[in-house]
């Protein structure tokens, strides 16, 4: 049994596009200027209502092993990325 493919961003802007009446090029200009406005709030965090919060989120250093030497080494303390999803995307895909 294949896996079923994820959308293109083109089907996404021509989905879009259909759906709002408007052209592809604008759908693709407000993309473009949500993930951007995205990246720069994404510090303070950034909520898409109805489908989650980006935000940064700081790592404690901690003890971790070197799975091909089994030799154990410290993991330096770091800042990642995460989106958490809301509750309303949960409860509509699953």
């Amino acid at each position: 049994m294949a896996a079923a493919k994820s959308m293109t961003k083109s089907q996404i802007l021509d989905h879009l596009s259909k759906k709002t009446g408007s052209t592809k090029k604008f759908a693709g200009e407000f993309l473009d200027e949500l993930n951007a406005l995205a990246y720069k709030e994404a510090k303070k965090s950034f909520v898409i209502p109805g489908l989650g919060k980006l935000l940064v989120v700081n790592r404690k250093k901690r003890m971790g092993r070197n799975p091909s030497t089994g030799q154990t080494m410290v993991i330096p303390a770091k800042k990642v990325l995460k989106f958490r999803i809301a509750k309303a995307a949960k409860d509509a895909v699953l």
